[in-house]
């Protein structure tokens, strides 16, 4: 019998139950349950872990901060590794490197610390999402579209292998499993303990400007947006957003701007709308804390909510996409759910690394239903397949942080990285380990 440090269940143990589903962000549970479950303790735990599933005959799937919609790490029959307890930060100020465990919550718990030293990381917009899977998945972080993603700043990280190894991954040091972990998502074949990322200067100064519109006025506003974003700084965070504001009984079109270095100029660009006069409300460059944004981002996830999430990122004409668009952020389903339209044209105007992450173009939808009830389900999962049925033409692939693959397949890479990837996993894991994808990527 394999000894370890941290906690194991087998099921049918006491605390099984509660241990298979701990800290799962999203309260649609699915029926898979695990074979067992490993609360680790160290990186000789997850070893000692991933050698007792190959003997017994288990897949092993991962935890890291709970977060992903359709909770990729509850498989069934299958050996969880709950890294729960990895969440060790050490910032180093002779390279401006910081370690963290994946279990580390961005917002949180990293942001807060990395403040204590008047430095910055673009961890995930929820403040909850560990950084475990945020960073596999690629991280779609702030102002993910003048920074890049937040896989980019990743110099290197420890992993634990198919065969039960810790090994030192980096651009020198087992390049392939570095390679194919920056966006591979929970289909990385490997157990991450640490990350080291690199940081950036603290920001002086943080602005925000919002314009709020009436839902009638979407067509007019959603054209416009689609080519004045491309004249928005790169040092701007911009998204239209559907949603119901408290205290409103219908949903409004919100175009929102965040500048990371200050001045209304960041955001002067928004002022070219045609209707803009129409806004029901607007501020421009109101200076505003990080904690502020973070707070905000909480009451738009609260927590103890049942979530169906897809995203698309999208080509083609304003004519093409606008009155495929227009129904998402005016005709939402719960008061709760939300829609975002996310500009990447900075990112996608320079070379990005070669990584997995491979697949995107400089227009990214993402639509969030939010319910409180499992009656609400049926209608909300409507709501979410029409939406995406409408913009699936449009669609050059999907970011893997919100996707269902059991429910849409898209694609996560491009042609060429998912051949490799697919080399590379049947190397590294060539009995097939690792739990990989819950439903198949369309490649």
């Amino acid at each position: 019998m394999t000894s370890f440090t941290g906690a194991f269940w087998r099921r049918g143990d006491t605390g099984f139950a509660d241990a298979a589903t701990s800290r799962l962000f999203n309260h649609r549970l699915p029926s898979r349950r695990p074979a067992a479950v490993l609360r680790a303790a160290d990186a000789a735990d997850v070893a000692a872990g991933v050698r007792l599933a190959a003997a017994e005959g288990w897949k092993v799937a991962v935890r890291s901060g709970g977060h992903s919609w359709p909770a990729w790490s509850l498989r069934e029959d299958a050996l969880l590794v709950d890294l729960a307890l990895f969440t060790r930060m050490a910032y180093d100020p002779a390279d401006a490197t910081v370690a963290v465990g994946p279990a580390v919550r961005g917002g949180l718990d990293l942001d807060p610390y990395l403040a204590e030293h008047g430095r910055f990381f673009s961890v995930g917009h929820s403040p909850t999402v560990g950084m475990g899977g945020f960073l596999l998945q690629g991280g779609i972080g702030w102002n993910c579209r003048g920074w890049g993603w937040a896989a980019e700043s990743v110099e290197s990280m420890d992993v634990v292998t198919a065969a039960g190894d810790l090994v030192r991954c980096s651009e020198t040091e087992n390049a392939d499993l570095f390679w194919a972990a920056r966006g591979a998502g929970p289909g990385f074949f490997g157990v991450v303990t640490e990350f080291r990322l690199r940081t950036r200067p603290r920001f002086r100064e943080l602005t925000q400007s919002t314009y709020v519109y009436p839902a009638d006025l979407a067509p007019e506003v959603l054209t416009w947006y689609l080519s004045a974003r491309r004249e928005v700084p790169p040092s701007v965070e911009l998204a239209a957003v559907g949603c119901t504001p408290p205290g409103c009984d219908a949903p409004v079109l919100i175009v929102d701007a965040v500048s990371f270095d200050g001045g209304p100029a960041s955001s002067a660009a928004l002022d070219t709308c045609p209707v803009v006069g129409k806004a029901s409300a607007a501020t421009v460059a109101r200076p505003v804390g990080f904690a502020e944004l973070q707070a905000a981002q909480l009451r738009a996830n609260p927590d103890h909510h049942r979530y169906f999430a897809d995203n698309a990122f999208l080509t083609g004409s304003a004519s093409e996409l606008v009155p495929a668009l227009v129904p998402a952020f005016v005709d939402l389903p719960t008061p709760r759910t939300f829609t975002v339209l996310g500009d990447f044209t900075p990112l996608r105007s320079r070379r990005t690394p070669d990584m997995a992450l491979s697949v995107g173009t400089d227009l990214y939808f993402a639509a969030y239903v939010i319910g409180e009830a499992p009656e609400e389900d049926a209608r909300c999962r409507a709501w979410l397949d029409g939406t995406m049925r409408r913009v699936a033409p449009a669609s050059a692939g999907c970011y893997l942080g919100d996707s269902d693959l059991t429910v849409r397949p898209d694609r996560i890479m491009s042609d060429a990285a998912w051949s490799r990837f697919r080399r590379i996993r049947a190397d590294r894991d060539p009995e097939g380990l690792f739990a990989g994808y819950l439903g198949a990527p369309a490649q």
